[in-house]
């Protein structure tokens, strides 16, 4: 008698698209068109569980050949799929982490801002007059400890944050000067990201922004009525004026990368379209990108969840628009389902929600290592410093709190691999602990991915030329 097979049901989820059945491979993120004898397989150890390879031939032969079945059961014991009893791979999750492949800096430049934002999250936000500015020489080490920490890395990224980073763009400009020359010593490869309100852009600014190809992102929520509602001076005037004004002028004389704009959603605000449109269609945005607040540390900005549910129904609506277009081949910028689609075409696997901690820190302005930009100033504890190094030991320890997926909701979640418990500011601003996944909008996130896979799923199976043209030069960015 030979061994009984059964489904590993935590490492398959199939989805229905058009007249085609699609099966998510959960350990790899890869998608594979069902064929009729996998349907078969599935259904028949779906119904009938504990059975042997011979008993599925017998019932299966007079449709397939004995060759065909045996090699599908083979293929599918090899992906994990059908178990005959034998121990399966452990879990991602189950890593340590003892390597930290740094190759991603935040500087916090000046924790002063010129503008009041109703929603904002920085713990470390100053006025103006009282912001506390990173010098130099901290910002010198930043490099330096990063290289020591990481000297194998194919490419780096130096990223400017703040408060409004371009408040101390003196520094700004050393930072770039020394990192030009001194990644080029290594014939390393160095890029400059950074957020921005807008508010301080010059043209002479923005020529040598484009100059050193900074990859920019304006902090930008939608047309007057709505970002003018939170992005507001200190003195409590709207900034739609002055930020368009400045955006327009960016965007027609910025020709060295795309630029994006970076839209949060709080409370009351939830029309993702006409907020994409103006942005996209009126303003010139190369990309648009949303960003709920549910676990603001202000609770009356947080999306209740009824706003939520409205929130990612109108995302897949502007997402079946991008689909439409992307059949076209046509790109409309919408960074939320550009991300996704990216994930699932690339088979991204996360055992770790995203790069912070392993291949990004942030440094606060006094040289604190953070986990990320979000939590400089924080409560929770930076994890070294530039002037010492990075406390690994610590760092491991805090990120494998994460990696146990033991006794969570993430453990035989069919996206456990992509979401991977969400967002560590997330989880500290709502549980007060960044270890905890974020569970509030699971259901949401589950649903969102499985529009994804629709979507891409129909883009690879009638235009497979857009993931060439519109998804992968995106990383070459």
């Amino acid at each position: 008698m030979g061994a009984q097979l059964n489904l590993v049901e935590n490492n398959l989820h199939l989805v229905d698209v058009s007249s085609r059945q699609m099966l998510f491979h959960i350990p790899s993120s890869s998608l594979f068109e069902l064929d009729g004898l996998t349907a078969e397989l599935i259904g028949l150890l779906r119904s009938s569980p504990m059975q042997t390879a011979e008993q599925i031939i017998s019932e299966l032969q007079q449709q397939f050949s004995v060759e065909q079945i045996s090699e599908t059961l083979a293929e599918l014991i090899a992906l994990e799929l059908i178990t005959d009893g034998s121990p399966l791979t452990p879990e991602i999750a189950l890593k340590k982490i003892t390597e930290f492949p740094l190759n991603t800096l935040v500087l916090n430049v000046n924790t002063g801002c010129n503008l009041s934002c109703s929603y904002c999250y920085k713990e470390d936000l100053d006025k103006p007059s009282a912001g506390k500015k990173m010098a130099f020489e901290t910002a010198k080490q930043s490099i330096e400890m990063l290289l020591i920490e990481s000297p194998d890395e194919s490419r780096y990224n130096i990223v400017f944050f703040g408060g409004e980073p371009l408040s101390n763009l003196a520094l700004i400009k050393e930072v770039v000067a020394y990192s030009e020359q001194r990644f080029a010593e290594l014939n390393k490869p160095v890029d400059f990201t950074m957020t921005t309100n807008a508010t301080l852009l010059t043209e002479e600014i923005a020529d040598w922004l484009s100059e050193h190809r900074f990859g920019l992102s304006i902090s930008m929520d939608g047309p007057k009525t709505i970002h003018d509602k939170n992005r507001i001076t200190v003195g409590g005037q709207g900034t739609y004026d002055v930020v368009s004004r400045k955006a327009k002028m960016l965007l027609s004389r910025y020709p060295s990368r795309p630029v994006g704009a970076r839209v949060t959603l709080t409370k009351g605000v939830t029309d993702i379209r006409q907020i994409w449109d103006h942005l996209f269609n009126e303003l010139g945005f190369a990309e648009v990108g949303f960003a709920p607040v549910t676990s603001g540390d202000i609770s009356y900005y947080n999306l209740s969840n009824e706003e939520l549910v409205d929130v990612f129904a109108n995302m897949k609506a502007l997402g079946r628009e991008y689909l439409e277009a992307a059949l076209e081949h046509r790109n409309i910028g919408f960074s939320n389902m550009h991300q996704l689609i990216t994930d699932l075409h690339e088979g991204n696997k996360k055992a770790l929600p995203c790069g912070a901690g392993v291949a990004m820190l942030a440094v606060d302005h006094e040289g604190g290592l953070n986990l990320c930009h979000r939590f400089t100033g924080s409560d929770l504890d930076t994890f070294g410093d530039v002037q010492s190094g990075l406390d690994k030991p610590r760092l491991g320890e805090f990120l494998e709190q994460r990696l146990d997926r033991t006794d969570t909701g993430c453990s035989d979640c069919r996206i456990r691999n992509l979401c991977s418990g969400g967002c560590y500011h997330e989880s500290y601003a709502r549980y007060e602990d960044p270890t905890h996944p974020v569970y509030h909008y699971c259901d949401l996130m589950r649903d969102w991915v499985d529009f994804g896979i629709e979507v891409y799923s129909r883009i690879m199976a009638e235009n497979p030329a857009y993931i060439d043209s519109y998804i992968s030069p995106r990383r070459a960015h």
